[in-house]
């Protein structure tokens, strides 16, 4: 390319439109051919980076942007179930410990037989042990009565079960016994031993009329209970 111009001998202060039309005179043709092609280069550059190229880093750079905040998601994910397996291993054996206090389905199907046993340990007649309905008390209920201060919550709608929102279900047993008092309240005292959750919440006793032996009549009512998630 013969683009000579002589800058050195050019006053620029006193330079005019006419020097500097007269100096591109004396540019040859094929130099403006060049110049004209390497601007050409230039343009056809620009458009092909910002019409082409630059939308596909755009993009490629949202989808690393993406990529890396879905990573630091995963990782405070990953971090939230490490946390919760070290909670869940410190509480176990504490839950192991409580909830060996609820009936299982296996000892609620066999309470008949073992207070039977009881009673025949210390010479009480068992005549009549029935299981009423069972009743669902749920979280809030549990909470609330732990505590004495009633939570809000939404209502159950009429006719809706949901096995997440049971703490755990009673159920009420009504009975008599007849024997002595002495070995009624020996008997009690077993029912208590057994490190069961069992309440007795009626109770009524009477002399047996006409007996000589001192026996007495027991009626009433107690109570068992089991964990939702155990076999209900």
């Amino acid at each position: 390319m013969n683009f000579n111009i002589d800058l050195k001998n050019i006053d620029l202060k006193n330079i005019t439109l006419e020097d500097i039309q007269a100096k591109l005179k004396n540019v040859e043709k094929k130099t403006w051919i060049k110049i004209g092609s390497s601007v050409g280069a230039v343009i056809v550059f620009l458009i092909i980076f910002y019409g082409v190229l630059n939308p596909i880093v755009n993009k490629k750079k949202g989808q690393l942007d993406d990529m890396n905040k879905k990573k630091e998601e995963t990782q405070k994910f990953i971090k939230m179930i490490n946390t919760g397996k070290a909670n869940i291993k410190k509480i176990k054996p504490k839950y192991e410990q409580y909830s060996t206090l609820f009936h299982s389905r296996a000892e609620v199907e066999g309470l008949y037989q073992t207070l039977s046993e009881f009673a025949a340990a210390n010479n009480l007649i068992i005549s009549k042990i029935e299981k009423k309905d069972i009743i669902e008390v749920t979280k809030q209920a549990a909470i609330e009565k732990a505590t004495g201060k009633k939570t809000k919550g939404k209502g159950k709608s009429k006719g809706e079960k949901k096995i997440e929102n049971i703490a755990y279900y009673t159920i009420p047993v009504n009975f008599e016994i007849t024997g002595n008092f002495l070995g009624y309240i020996r008997f009690k005292r077993q029912l208590s031993l057994s490190q069961k959750m069992l309440n007795f919440d009626k109770e009524s006793i009477v002399v047996v009329k006409g007996d000589t032996t001192g026996a007495i009549k027991v009626s009433g009512t107690l109570t068992i209970v089991g964990l939702a998630d155990d076999f209900f």
